[in-house]
């Protein structure tokens, strides 16, 4: 999967925002939690947050004292490889799918556990889920209603889904799907400048 991202770019855009906003890098802040001697997570948070701490720079403290979940030390590929390990019929679809955007212009591909999403130059503008063990949800984040192929979009891993296709081939990838992907893709772009 060639060009995905994962965590690793957050933690490290994280990392740069602590050191850009209390004017202490990475290194500095984990002497001062660990000279705190605090012991559980709710502690160092509130703690943090008197610091002036929040928000992904808090995160990022508290993943350094107590460690990081496995998924956010796994590459993109092992992220993408895990979500299909127990389904490799699927995986087709997704291919198929990220071929697709792959023509549409400028899309960052971002591996999470349980979902990838489809970045644009302005924001996600769709997510690709294998949610059960014989379909993958491909969620459009599109002003259009529910009807046809198009069913509400429920917890797909992203609140950028307003609605989804359930796809259970890469054969399903069809034209309309592309075309679906590309309004999704258009009606998310940075608006227009004068």
């Amino acid at each position: 999967m060639t060009g995905a991202k994962d965590w690793r770019e957050l933690l490290t855009w994280s990392a740069e925002l602590l050191a850009r906003s209390t004017g202490a890098d990475l290194g500095e802040w984990n002497r001062r939690v660990r000279d705190t001697g605090i012991t559980d997570e709710p502690a160092l948070r509130r703690w943090l947050a008197a610091q002036g701490v929040t928000g992904y720079a808090q995160m990022l403290l508290v993943m350094e004292r107590f460690g990081y979940p496995d998924f956010m030390l796994a590459s993109a590929d092992e992220l993408i490889d895990a979500q299909y390990a127990d389904r490799p019929a699927l995986r087709p679809v997704l291919d198929r799918v990220l071929a697709v955007v792959a023509t549409l212009g400028e899309v960052t591909v971002q591996a999470r556990k349980t979902y990838v999403s489809l970045v644009g130059p302005r924001r996600t503008f769709a997510v690709v889920k294998a949610s059960t063990r014989r379909r993958v949800d491909l969620g459009l984040r599109l002003a259009d209603e529910p009807g046809g192929r198009l069913e509400a979009a429920r917890s797909i891993g992203s609140d950028a889904a307003a609605v989804r296709i359930g796809l259970h081939s890469a054969d399903e990838v069809d034209d309309e799907v592309v075309e679906y992907l590309r309004r999704a893709y258009d009606e998310n772009l940075p608006p227009a400048k004068p």
